[in-house]
């Protein structure tokens, strides 16, 4: 056969004669037929076929790089001779693929700091081409100059590696495109994209940084603090700062050694960076010119990383003596309730602050600053009045962007050196019906279960509304799309925006729906917005595969000479389910005892996988089981009928065995022929018969030729006479002469011994057999077998039929000497591989017909029964 994919094709032509008057017919045959390739024969001028291959479909060397045909060429004498040989096609590349990176995007991380010459990952593609077209080189695409200055690609593996030290500090991350190309003429490229982060070091100590705040003088480190200060009060803005990112840049900042100052964090909001962060620095205890006139305040910073890197900065703070009494505030912190969409301009609340001095150490001035809480100053949206206290509003305020303001009302007196005192001061926006309700999608896309219960939930839907209060009380409800798809299949709760389902889905019936969601809100006047809404039904394995081929009635035919690997049939199945539930994998779980066949478990090809002998010759029945990739897996079985045999003379009888494999149970197996070994048996009993027999006729003829030397020994001895014929010397006789008639008129009496007979069957043309075994192979239902003489083309047939050669010859001699009034006669032993007639029991060729393996009954029997027939007095041998 010729390799799978390839034609076929064939020529024939007649040459000029041969001196000797034959004439030769020459055949070229492709045995593997197909649309890629056909043979041509052409007549040359010298009167010979020329056979030319012709290209008749496209070449893939990526889908098939050879192919493997059989030319056949025979003569056209009688008989016939041929001979063969093998045409291997290899297929050449061109550079028809472009490489192929593995992934489109890689994505690494690389510590700063590494070292020249560090594996950072390696970009692989691939080509389908083979040599020098599938060669393929790495090089940068689309990277800037830094990309190039700090890193490494090796243009033949793709590895990424470090070419100089990269600090995270200057660029924390690197993106650029490489490109792989491959040598073929012309070349073709491909790209990726490289995203590489820059993980942080612990390489940068923090920094300390000691500012003024307020009225707190400061200068050249020098901070001057009025004796008279109050406890708690902030005397310099400490910011501290680390380069490093995450943990390595996480401080922690403290005072060193006993003096009454302490930090605060300056705001605690949750956006502060980690590596930057405010504090103040506050008085912890009493001031005392008299006692204390300078402390020496260090501050010392640690970052969080391992090991951990320290700094430490110092502050002068001298104590100044003024005056004893500040401004003081009715109430610490102000609450006030403002609407929101106000006027620039209108007033939020009036503070007051009293002094227990007088004179000008009790005039009050009023300023703004930001609250110890939040570094934000309210300068821009707050204004205050410094004589009076009212604290104005100058922008719109929008409650849904901010719905609390602090800030700081600070009372300073004008003694010298002046006092404070400060109140925070904390304005609530109120709400008003002024945002429309908003779904966290555009569109939701739920996927579910095929099957699901109703009054299932198939989904949830999220909504909001930036108002508060009944302007943020919402209320859902399902609205029918275009076709109406969601009208009384769908229902939503209102509280928690859950979807639920009224039926039961079935993919296999639809495969998704699409609805609109709306919401309204409680406001006046009410607001709206809607959503869409697109449920997918996923599959569940609840669809068996179905076998379209073949079906469990049909069979096939197969030549006991194929070869292995030879596809017998192919299985085909479909699910109805998809992914990985119509996933089908194919197995023969039945049938096949002596293993002469496996299947592909992904295409469902049927090979042929032993070598054929005579005993495999019949009907097999093979269980094919198809199961699919679902959980729970779902499978069907289907029954695949092979019928081995040379050609299919009967078809019926065929068709009988299989209709009644199709009721017989599955445990069971139909491969073969099931006599063949009883007829082994049978031929070991039959020889066992023959050569026992063979020893009775031994001995009798040594009882008799004892019985004759003794009457010789009784009579004596004449010279000149010759009493009987030599037992052992053929008599001529002529075959035309008649027997003699006694006086009575009657014929002579046939011996007994001459009932022997050699039976000669003829063909239904006149001509004689040669064999047995030619007889049998012009029989119905016997295939073409060779004959007994081995000739060539043909299987042997005495291996299938146990015996083949024809009965062996008897020569009678009807003037036999007899003793005891017996004949006698004397046989020639049968030569190796013949059959020996004994009595009725003479067989050649079998007429037993298997259940599932039937051979034709032989015509010669027939003729041997019909010639018994004709003598029947006639004696067995």
């Amino acid at each position: 056969g010729g390799g799978g994919g390839g034609g076929s094709a064939s020529a024939a032509a007649d040459s000029a004669p041969y001196p000797g008057g034959s004439k030769r017919r020459q055949e070229a045959d492709a045995a593997a037929r197909s649309s890629v390739f056909e043979l041509q024969v052409a007549d040359t001028l010298d009167g010979e076929k020329q056979p030319q291959l012709i290209v008749k479909g496209p070449l893939d060397r990526e889908q098939r790089d050879s192919y493997e045909l059989s030319l056949r060429v025979r003569d056209g004498g009688d008989p016939a001779r041929s001979s063969q040989a093998i045409l291997r096609v290899l297929i050449t590349d061109v550079n028809d693929n472009s490489p192929r990176f593995e992934k489109s995007v890689y994505e690494a991380d690389l510590a700063e700091n590494s070292s020249p010459g560090t594996p950072i990952l390696q970009l692989r593609a691939a080509d389908l081409d083979v040599g020098v077209n599938g060669q393929i080189e790495y090089v940068f695409g689309a990277a800037t100059e830094s990309v190039r200055r700090l890193l490494r690609l090796d243009e033949t593996s793709g590895w990424l590696s470090v070419l100089h030290r990269i600090d995270r500090e200057e660029v924390n991350q690197l993106r650029f495109t490489v490109m792989a190309r491959d040598r073929g003429q012309p070349p073709k490229t491909d790209k990726a994209t490289v995203v590489l982060n820059i993980r942080d070091e612990n390489d940068n100590v923090p920094t300390i940084d000691i500012r003024k705040i307020g009225r707190i003088p400061l200068r050249d480190g020098v901070a001057s603090v009025a004796e008279d200060v109050l406890v708690d009060t902030p005397i310099a803005l400490v910011q501290v700062s680390d380069r490093d990112q995450g943990e390595n840049g996480v401080v922690t900042c403290t005072v060193v050694g006993d003096v009454p100052f302490q930090l605060k964090p300056a705001s605690e909001g949750e956006g502060e960076p980690q590596n930057k962060r405010k504090y103040f620095l506050h008085t912890s205890a009493p001031l005392d010119y008299e006692a204390v006139r300078d402390y020496n305040v260090v501050i010392v910073a640690v970052d969080s990383g391992s090991p951990s890197l320290s700094s430490n900065n110092s502050l002068l703070v001298r104590v100044g003596d003024t005056n004893d009494n500040p401004p003081v505030f009715s109430q610490a912190v102000l609450e006030v309730s403002f609407p929101e969409n106000n006027l620039p301009g209108e007033r939020v609340a009036t503070v007051v602050a009293t002094d227990a001095d007088s004179g000008k150490n009790a005039e009050i001035t009023y300023s703004l600053e930001a609250s110890p809480l939040s570094s934000e100053a309210p300068g821009g949206i707050f204004s205050i009045d410094p004589d009076s206290g009212d604290v104005l509003v100058q922008a719109v305020l929008d409650r849904e962007q901010r719905d609390t303001y602090e800030f700081q009302v600070t009372a300073r007196d004008k003694g010298v050196p002046s006092l404070q005192g400060s109140t925070t001061v904390v304005v609530r926006v109120a709400d008003r019906n002024d945002n429309e309700p908003r779904f966290m999608q555009d569109v939701f896309t739920f996927y579910v279960k095929e099957n699901l219960q109703p009054n299932s939930p198939v989904g949830m839907v999220t909504v909001m509304d930036f108002d508060k209060g009944r302007n943020a009380e919402l209320s859902l409800s399902i609205q029918p799309g275009d076709h109406d798809q969601a009208a009384g299949i769908f229902s939503i709760e209102n509280d928690t925006g859950t979807i639920f389902s009224t039926v039961s889905f079935d993919r296999e019936q639809q495969t998704s729906y699409t609805f609109r969601v709306k919401a309204v809100d409680g406001g006046e006047p009410p607001r709206s917005a809607t959503a869409t809404v697109s449920l997918f039904v996923m599959d569940e394995n609840d669809n068996a595969p179905t076998v379209t081929f073949p079906s469990n009635s049909s069979y096939t035919v197969l030549p006991p000479s194929s070869n292995m690997r030879t596809v017998v049939a192919t299985v085909v199945a479909t699910d109805a389910d998809t992914g990985l539930n119509a996933d089908l994998n194919y197995s023969i779980i039945g049938g096949n005892p002596f293993k002469l066949f496996e299947i592909d478990s992904a295409s469902g090809v049927v090979s042929l996988v032993g070598k054929l002998a005579p005993k495999h010759y019949g009907l097999h029945r093979l269980v094919v089981q198809v199961n699919d990739s679902g959980q729970p897996p779902q499978s069907t079985t289907a029954l695949l009928h092979v019928f081995v045999n040379e050609s299919l003379s009967n078809a019926t009888v065929v068709e009988s065995q299989v209709a009644r494999s199709l009721h017989t149970p599955l445990a069971q197996d139909i491969a073969g022929d099931p006599s063949y070994e009883l007829s082994k048996q049978r031929l070991s009993i039959v020889i066992g018969v023959v050569a026992g027999i063979m020893t009775v006729i031994l001995l009798i003829l040594v009882v008799v030729m004892a019985r004759y030397c003794r009457s010789k020994s009784k009579h004596g001895y004449e010279a000149g006479k010759k009493d009987h014929e030599d037992f052992f010397t053929p008599q001529q006789h002529d075959k035309a002469k008649k027997p003699k008639k006694d006086k009575k008129g009657k014929k002579g009496k046939q011996p007994l011994y001459s009932s022997i007979v050699t039976v000669e069957a003829s063909k239904p043309n006149g001509q004689r057999y040669d064999s047995v075994n030619e007889k049998l192979s012009d029989s119905p239902g016997m295939g073409r077998y060779r004959s007994v003489n081995g000739g060539p083309g043909s299987p042997d047939l005495a291996r299938h039929y146990k015996s083949s050669s024809p009965l062996p010859t008897v020569q009678l001699h009807p003037q036999s000497p007899t003793a005891g009034k017996k004949h006698q006669a004397v046989q020639d032993l049968p030569p190796a591989n013949t059959f020996v007639g004994a009595g009725d029991n003479i067989s050649i060729g079998s007429d037993h017909c298997s259940e599932y393996s039937c051979q034709a009954n032989s015509k010669y029997s027939k003729q041997v029964r019909a010639l018994r027939a004709a003598h029947p007095h006639s004696s067995r041998t």
